[in-house]
């Protein structure tokens, strides 16, 4: 199988990922941004890539450095 489990953390993000691309579109996708879990859900879902993510970020700065860096 094609997977992968990736830690990243920098001053302002902390993400946890694990993607198998021969999945079967199960997710479980956790980050600040509602808009960003539900756009990554439906990625996963309807491309039957299994994908879990946990991120956190300095979001009450600005979303972009946590989207950016997912």
């Amino acid at each position: 199988m094609r997977k992968i489990t990736i830690k990243r953390k920098t001053a302002e993000t902390d993400i946890n990922l694990s993607l198998n691309l021969d999945g079967s579109g199960n997710y479980k996708i956790k980050t600040t941004i509602p808009f960003i879990d539900h756009m990554l859900s439906l990625f996963s879902k309807h491309s039957l890539i299994n994908l879990e993510i946990k991120a956190t970020g300095d979001t009450e700065v600005d979303h972009h450095h946590l989207v950016e860096d997912l």
